[in-house]
């Protein structure tokens, strides 16, 4: 009997996307691959014969080409949504690849669009999620949605995202897989909001640990950009990404770096474009070995040695340019 396989990154764009299928397709018995933000190569976890069937969400196919090319050539079809930068694409018959790295897209928002807008709250509290702010808002007016609906739609997004962010699951607040099926059974977000004190517990862990981050002075800055160094901590790991968030919206002229010391000796880091020049954060960490989109992007290993090189490289980038990393 032919299987269903759901593979999606743990964080708000992928389980929103994901959300948005599985409403749209139930199927029970489906079984999911997911992980925290970090977990990237999560095809490699699947196991899938002739017949059987594969939906990604958000996760970059450069990254799983390997496993996918395998996937295909076993018979496995595959639907991919994605907006990080792919690489070339196969031309496969098996393979229906809705790729979009344009800087004002998620993964939320292409599956969305495929859907014609079914459940597209979901999609905007994966798109606030992913501080796609404007396009959310944008989407929130066609909705008829005032400023309460919106603050709300925005909180479960930022707490979701909040939530993939870790070393391991142990670092957060719920497993990414128990998450997803909690947030399955609201065809509504606003309904999620009514019922599970869920959203309200992970805002409120995310504000504390934001706290904490926020009260740190920048380790370097330059004429358009601030690197922040934090120490290795159950709340620094969480925070990562929140805090490039956030300072990205505070001084949306100005690029950040937020790296993480790890305890091998070498650092996590999470770039941020300028809000207002939206480009070449991917291209600067594939220099590292990273990658991402144009407007996010990481590198899950920076030996210490090369911080000083990262540093130089982060602050020549030119700024909105999605393919070139320094100028």
């Amino acid at each position: 009997m032919a299987r269903q396989v759901d593979v999606c990154n743990g964080d708000a764009d992928g389980l929103c996307a994901l959300v948005q299928w599985r409403l749209h397709e139930p199927q029970v018995a489906a079984s999911l691959v997911t992980g925290l933000k970090r977990d990237i190569e999560l095809l490699d976890r699947v196991q899938a014969a002739r017949g059987d069937s594969v939906l990604v969400c958000d996760l970059s196919m450069r990254r799983n080409r390997r496993a996918l090319m395998r996937l295909l050539d076993a018979g496995v079809r595959v639907r991919y949504f994605d907006h990080h930068e792919a690489g070339d694409i196969p031309l496969h018959p098996l393979l229906e690849a809705h790729i979009d790295v344009a800087s004002d897209v998620c993964t939320s928002l292409l599956v969305d669009r495929y859907l014609g807008g079914k459940f597209r709250a979901w999609a905007l509290v994966g798109a606030f999620g992913d501080n796609l702010t404007n396009a959310a808002d944008e989407l929130a007016t066609g909705l008829g949605l005032g400023a309460e609906d919106r603050r709300r739609l925005r909180t479960l997004g930022e707490a979701i995202n909040y939530n993939a962010y870790g070393d391991s699951e142990q670092d957060v607040y719920i497993a990414p897989a128990q998450l997803y099926r909690i947030l399955l059974r609201y065809r509504e977000p606003q309904a999620l909001l009514e019922h599970e004190p869920l959203a309200q517990e992970l805002a409120a862990r995310r504000q504390d640990d934001l706290r904490q981050a926020v009260a740190l002075t920048p380790y370097w800055t330059g004429a358009q950009a601030d690197v922040y160094l934090l120490p290795d901590a159950p709340w620094s790991r969480r925070v990562i990404g929140t805090l490039g968030n956030e300072l990205a919206r505070a001084r949306p002229r100005r690029a950040h770096a937020v790296l993480k010391a790890t305890g091998a000796g070498d650092f996590v880091v999470s770039v941020r474009a300028p809000l207002a020049a939206p480009g070449g954060a991917a291209a600067l960490c594939r220099l590292f070995g990273g990658g991402g989109r144009a407007g996010a992007a990481g590198i899950d290993h920076l030996p210490a040695p090369d911080l000083a090189r990262f540093i130089r490289a982060f602050s020549v980038v030119r700024w909105g340019d999605a393919r070139t990393a320094a100028g």
